[in-house]
């Protein structure tokens, strides 16, 4: 069985970046695991709190696709240890969605979204599905350490 999620209020929503589910990591809060992932982007400006405050994940999204700002040199290359960890703190953070995220056994997550085809499967579905690469990932982590 695949799995597939998108929408925060569809099932298995918990997994989107958009899910409102808070933790606090490099000792600030964080109100989404999209607001973490945007805001590193911007890690040591200005910008990347502004991202951490902005309300809503959309809108943390919107600023830290700005390209008018400029982004780390690094960002390529360290952009997937960055979702790791966020995602990795949110479902160690909260016990109700790592449930759920144990619950999917060993099948396959995918984000299936028609306008990313490096986080999710894309229009046609041959996307990196990077997202529910790093879910599955981290389900594994915490079963693990659960043993």
């Amino acid at each position: 069985m695949t799995i597939y999620f998108y929408k925060i209020n569809h099932e298995y929503g918990c997994f989107s970046n958009f899910s409102p589910h808070g933790f606090v990591l490099d000792g600030q809060y964080w109100n989404t695991s999209e607001h973490y992932f945007q805001a590193q982007k911007f890690v040591g400006t200005e910008n990347e709190e502004q991202i951490r405050l902005t309300i809503s994940p959309m809108e943390a999204a919107k600023m830290g696709r700005d390209r008018s700002k400029p982004i780390r040199e690094d960002w390529e290359e360290i952009k997937n240890e960055v979702m790791r960890k966020a995602v990795l703190k949110k479902f160690t953070t909260h016990k109700d969605i790592q449930n759920i995220l144990l619950s999917t056994k060993d099948n396959m997550i995918i984000e299936k979204t028609s306008n990313d085809y490096y986080w999710g499967c894309g229009k046609d579905g041959s996307g990196k599905n990077m997202l529910g690469k790093i879910l599955m990932e981290v389900r594994d982590l915490i079963r693990n350490s659960n043993k």
